[in-house]
């Protein structure tokens, strides 16, 4: 299977959409890349990915 670009969005509609009022908009709009696809995505891999981009984006704004 082949790279496919998604927003982190898309994973947590999948996965956990009980969680998107708690997560900003840019976060929701970032750029995941998954080496085989959303397709396959397993749930621990998804909250794995949804924490790390939380981290990335707090880390950036303590930078600001």
């Amino acid at each position: 299977m082949e790279m496919e670009t998604v927003k982190l969005s898309q994973i947590v509609m999948k996965w956990f959409p009980d969680m998107m009022p708690f997560l900003k908009q840019n976060e929701l709009n970032s750029l995941i890349v998954l080496r085989d696809g959303l397709s396959i995505l397993e749930q621990e891999d998804a909250m794995e990915i949804i924490q790390y981009s939380i981290c990335e984006h707090q880390s950036s704004a303590l930078l600001h």
